[in-house]
């Protein structure tokens, strides 16, 4: 079972004045998967607490894959992005080109996503939009070939293994 760690940014969600749906919409999901939710935080638009969370959920917990929503977008406390690249050891550009691909076949907003994706160690690291509905809409798409991706970063490539059935 591969595992997973959930980062939220959000300055007033980690205060505690906005629920996190988001966040519940990606743990349920992968959960469905057949993932396990090692870590989930709610941290504020804070460029260093987001690569602190990070590092800690890579380098501590070894999750395999890192989903952050929030923070992708244009405004001055939008840091994901920079967050993430500064923990990152690898690009993986493709995944976040798929993200915005998807999403502009919804909205053309979907091009105003800085969302990137990397690799830190064995963990893949995936900015993913703000919104529930954003997140469905991405987790919907990208899931799959993720698994398939997480399977060759940590050396379990087989073609015929889906997420229900690794243990």
């Amino acid at each position: 079972m591969y595992t997973v760690g959930v980062i939220t940014a959000s300055d007033k969600g980690s205060k505690g004045e906005r629920e996190d749906l988001s966040g519940k919409v990606i743990c349920d999901i992968v959960t469905e998967a057949g993932y396990k939710v090692l870590k989930y935080m709610m941290v504020p638009d804070e460029k260093d607490e987001l690569e602190k969370a990070m590092r800690h959920m890579a380098d501590e917990l070894h999750v395999n894959l890192i989903l952050t929503t929030g923070g992708t977008g244009f405004s001055k406390r939008d840091v994901t992005p920079e967050a993430t690249i500064s923990v990152i050891e690898r690009e993986a550009p493709g995944i976040a080109e798929a993200i915005r691909y998807n999403s502009l076949q919804i909205t053309p907003k979907g091009m105003l996503s800085r969302g990137v994706s990397g690799i830190r160690g064995n963990t893949l690291i995936i900015n993913m939009p703000g919104s529930p509905k954003a997140v469905r809409e991405t987790l919907d798409y990208i899931l799959s070939p993720v698994f398939h991706g997480i399977q060759i970063l940590v050396g379990d490539d087989s073609e015929c293994a889906t997420p229900m059935t690794k243990a």
